[in-house]
């Protein structure tokens, strides 16, 4: 048995980069940042970066170009993939890159993201408009009645 699964979870570095192939195909290229923390012999806290090339097709690219911006974090499913090309100067080249499966946006932020509307009154990083203030008591709902699959309406 064989698996080719990857799961990346990071921040953009830069806009995404959208085109269509000349078939007509979205295809859009994202560059994500991961951060790993660990500790040296030293006992000093250090940080890592690594970069990763994420490339996604359809509906996906569509999407991505739509609702992402640098800075923004994203969540990616997909495989790993290598592809070798000949550069101008006639040198074999390599890379390998990330094709996405399958794509969650992370929260909406004043650095990147979703679009902000002028309706919204984004104060931080995880503001969502409807939520209840900090202060404020949440509802509890009890439900005493069977739920029939005909009442719910999607």
């Amino acid at each position: 048995m064989n698996l080719n699964k990857v799961f990346i979870m990071g921040n953009l570095t830069r806009d995404p980069d959208f085109r269509q192939t000349p078939t007509g195909q979205s295809v859009c290229t994202l560059s994500l940042a991961t951060n790993s923390f660990f500790t040296s012999k030293s006992g000093e806290k250090q940080k890592r970066a690594e970069f990763h090339t994420v490339v996604l097709w359809g509906r996906q690219a569509e999407i991505a170009n739509q609702f992402l911006r640098k800075g923004a974090s994203a969540l990616v499913e997909g495989r790993l993939q290598t592809r070798a090309w000949t550069d101008k100067e006639g040198h074999p080249r390599k890379t390998t890159e990330i094709v996405g499966e399958r794509l969650q946006l992370g929260p909406r932020s004043d650095r990147g993201g979703f679009p902000q509307d002028s309706s919204s009154q984004d104060t931080g990083d995880n503001f969502t408009p409807d939520a209840p203030a900090s202060d404020e008591a949440v509802p509890e709902v009890s439900i005493d009645e069977e739920i029939k699959s005909e009442d719910i309406p999607f």
